[in-house]
């Protein structure tokens, strides 16, 4: 399992367009990819996962790859969020 955190930068944090994004992303690849912030997970290929989660510009969130293509989906998924501006 491959695991990496990230800090929200976007004014509205993972919510609608920065969260449609992302779910976007995590759907190009096999690996399970989950969202962990605070104590709750959920499946980051989930935009009603996602959104539940309320999270907030600045917030620490970690993801969480698990499969053939693990590495490859955390790679890809930092790349989204660094360049949709969406965090860091």
């Amino acid at each position: 399992m491959e695991k990496k955190a990230f800090k929200i930068t976007n004014e509205t944090g993972l919510h609608a367009r920065p969260a449609t994004v992302l779910v976007n992303q995590a759907n190009q690849y096999q690996a399970d990819l989950q969202l962990h912030y605070k104590d709750k997970t959920v499946n980051l290929k989930s935009i009603m996962g996602v959104m539940s989660l309320g999270v907030a510009k600045g917030a620490e969130i970690e993801v969480s790859a698990e499969g053939s293509d693990a590495k490859e989906a955390l790679e890809g998924i930092e790349a989204t969020l660094k360049k949709e501006n969406i965090g860091e």
